[in-house]
């Protein structure tokens, strides 16, 4: 199905924290701190940071304490999690945690919740052990309603309660990249965000579920959409191509169960020497929701996405071994492109 854009497509920034090859976490915390700062400048709308645990390429798994990082380094940019894997969390430390955040940084904080948990089983033991297959299932919908609870206005008489947290009403959005976080966003009426930056097979079937099953709510009385997508934007298509190459090699890492820091570049023609055919399409079927090239290619791929999605918002992450690169991409994005988006809009 074909969606017209009816409005501006407002571009916001998801950062795992990266640690690049021949980096190290240090160095990964620093540079998100100056990517937000950056994309605070140049009018991104909102800087999310995803939890991963026990993954030697990704910094951000203390996610509400960085989200807190982040706040305190900018002025005005919305910071949240993109998300939290709420399985690994009581729901009230995490009201707690992001209660905190809302009270001080006001009107800034959002929480994004996932249900996976974000990292292998034994490590989701290690954080929470006393989680089954089951329970996870079953208390995801439970524990987000929990949440809601804690957050809203509460209750008279309610014996538990979030402090910071009670009323602070900090925005709650769904993600996932399946048909079931679709549905149980359009349910609880909230804003939903698809993961198809790493997984985009049921993005459109999702999107049309959340849609038309969506109940209207007093915070969000219409559906909201976020699409995630990969965008590696240069001066040039070659260019672009050349810093893409860190990208495919950690999915390619991925396809044979193999995790590290982001690789350094390599070129392309190399690039085409390290996969089997079989691994090549894996690889390019999870990166389908991507743009590389420069601001004018990436620019005709976005729009032709949300075009195609009829997506309210880009949620854009952009892994770049070079910082000086990735700063760049963001750039090249925020000069050329938004106001391309915007041109387009009917």
């Amino acid at each position: 199905m074909m969606w017209a854009m009816q409005n501006p497509t407002p571009l916001s920034v998801l950062d795992l924290s990266p640690i690049v090859e021949g980096g190290d976490a240090a160095l990964a915390l620093r540079c998100s701190l100056e990517l937000a700062r950056h994309a605070e400048s140049l009018g991104y709308r909102r800087y999310w940071v995803a939890e991963h645990h026990n993954m030697d390429g990704v910094a951000s798994s203390a996610t509400a304490v960085l989200v807190g990082h982040i706040a305190g380094g900018t002025q005005s940019i919305r910071v949240g999690s993109g998300g939290v894997m709420l399985p690994n969390h009581a729901p009230l430390v995490v009201a707690e945690q992001f209660g905190t955040l809302a009270t001080l940084y006001p009107g800034r904080i959002d929480l994004g919740l996932g249900r996976a948990p974000g990292t292998d089983r034994l490590t989701m033991q290690a954080l929470r052990r006393h989680l089954n297959s089951g329970d996870e299932e079953a208390g995801f919908p439970r524990d987000v309603m929990e949440l809601q609870a804690y957050l809203g206005d509460g209750s008279p008489g309610q014996a538990v309660r979030a402090i910071p947290g009670t009323g602070t009403h900090v925005p709650i959005w769904l993600l996932g990249s399946s048909l079931y976080s679709a549905q149980l966003a359009a349910h609880l009426g909230l804003p939903f965000a698809f993961a198809s930056h790493f997984a985009p097979e049921m993005l459109l079937q999702a999107l049309s579920i959340y849609r038309s099953t969506y109940r209207p709510s007093a915070a969000w009385p219409k559906p909201y959409a976020m699409v995630g997508v990969n965008v590696v934007a240069a001066e040039t298509d070659e260019e672009a191509a050349y810093w893409f190459t860190s990208l495919q090699q950690r999915f390619l890492g991925m396809q044979r169960g193999r995790r590290g820091p982001l690789p350094r570049p390599i070129a392309p023609e190399v690039m085409e020497t390290l996969w089997s055919p079989q691994e090549k399409a894996g690889v390019q079927r999870m990166l389908a929701a991507t743009a590389v090239g420069s601001a004018h290619s990436v620019s005709q791929q976005l729009a032709a996405l949300v075009e195609q999605t009829g997506a309210d918002e880009l949620i854009v992450a952009g892994a770049i071994h070079s910082h000086t690169a990735r700063l760049r991409s963001y750039a090249l994005l925020a000069e050329e492109v938004m106001p391309q988006l915007a041109d387009t809009a009917v």
